[in-house]
């Protein structure tokens, strides 16, 4: 492709500066993923990781990965589509993300990740084609007009299992990873509005040129090996992260969740964390302070069927807009 003046502006061969940037995002969601795993075995508790902060960290990660997968559509294509790289490179991905499914099938079923990550660069790669001969301007107006319509687009319509991929569903399932069509392609077209930005309507700096800046540095040159090797990183750190946690367990073990813990967890799966949050505050100082705190949790059974604690649990659920026993008690 060519700018104005004719001249080839999409610089060939790879940007190191741009592999650094994708290892770093890497090593980002790594740290993210290790925060999932303290939670899954217990040093963290439940929703640390889905809820606060590490909720909007997780978020910019992803953005960051699908901004950088716009950019990377631009320079591989922008010459023109190499139908036999891109099928080769779909391929390696579409089959990442089946594997992950399959998994997380066996590993956690009720929130087994059916659209990823990995799901949605698959999606996004096929996606960014159709868009690949707009403008800048026109992939940035695309972009935003699919951020912020995608909240008027939501209808119960796409609630089934087979349209929920969309993101146009109001309510989301249950997934641990969990990165819909939209609003995240977005992302992709932003990161295809700003490589058509640097790399065609202009000179690109000499950073992000191949011969331009070199990652000599040995984190430089680290960061940008991740980069390269992207896909397989992303396969391998977790299973290593969790087997490092599970190995920790054995020798200090997780202390066992405490009634607010095991109650937010429970609730926040079927009525989310903000009403919860107030539903089990209410549930165990009332419980506490009737006594009832500590028999609740040894043979929750048998406390349940007491009148009175079955009375408190319901004035906070009421209180707090849920219907039912959110404790899991």
């Amino acid at each position: 492709m060519t700018d104005v003046s004719g001249t080839d502006v999409v610089p060939r061969g790879r940007i190191d500066a741009l592999d650094v940037a994708r290892g770093v995002a890497l090593v980002a969601m790594a740290t993210y993923h290790f925060s999932w795993d303290l939670e899954f075995f217990g040093y963290l508790e439940p929703g640390t990781s889905t809820t606060g902060p590490l909720k909007y960290y997780a978020r910019s990660i992803a953005a960051a990965f699908l901004f950088l997968v716009g950019v990377g559509i631009v320079l591989a294509h922008a010459h023109g589509i190499r139908w036999r790289a891109f099928a080769k490179r779909w391929v390696k991905i579409a089959a990442a993300a089946a594997l992950i499914t399959l998994a997380t099938w066996f590993a956690t079923r009720e929130t087994f990740v059916f659209f990823g990550i990995l799901h949605h660069i698959a999606f996004a790669s096929l996606a960014g084609l159709v868009f690949l001969s707009l403008p800048w301007w026109a992939l940035a107006a695309t972009a935003l007009a699919v951020f912020f319509g995608t909240p008027f687009l939501q209808t119960s319509f796409f609630t089934a299992p087979g349209l929920v991929w969309t993101g146009l569903s109001p309510t989301p399932p249950r997934s641990n990873d969990f990165v819909p069509a939209l609003p995240w392609f977005s992302a992709v077209l932003a990161g295809m509005a700003a490589a058509k930005l640097v790399f065609i309507t202009r000179t690109p700096p000499s950073l992000l040129t191949p011969n331009g800046w070199s990652a000599n540095g040995i984190l430089s040159r680290l960061l940008a090996l991740f980069g390269r090797w992207s896909l397989t990183f992303y396969l391998v750190h977790q299973p290593i992260l969790i087997g490092l946690v599970f190995l920790a367990s054995l020798v200090i073990p997780a202390e066992p969740p405490g009634f607010a813990a095991s109650c937010n967890a429970a609730c926040g799966a079927q009525f989310g964390a903000e009403p919860c949050a107030v539903y089990c505050a209410c549930a165990e100082a009332e419980l506490e302070a009737a006594g009832k705190l500590e028999s609740l949790l040894s043979e929750p059974a048998t406390a349940q069927s007491d009148l009175e604690t079955s009375a408190i649990i319901a004035q906070c659920a009421f209180e707090a807009g849920i219907a039912g026993d959110g404790t899991g008690q």
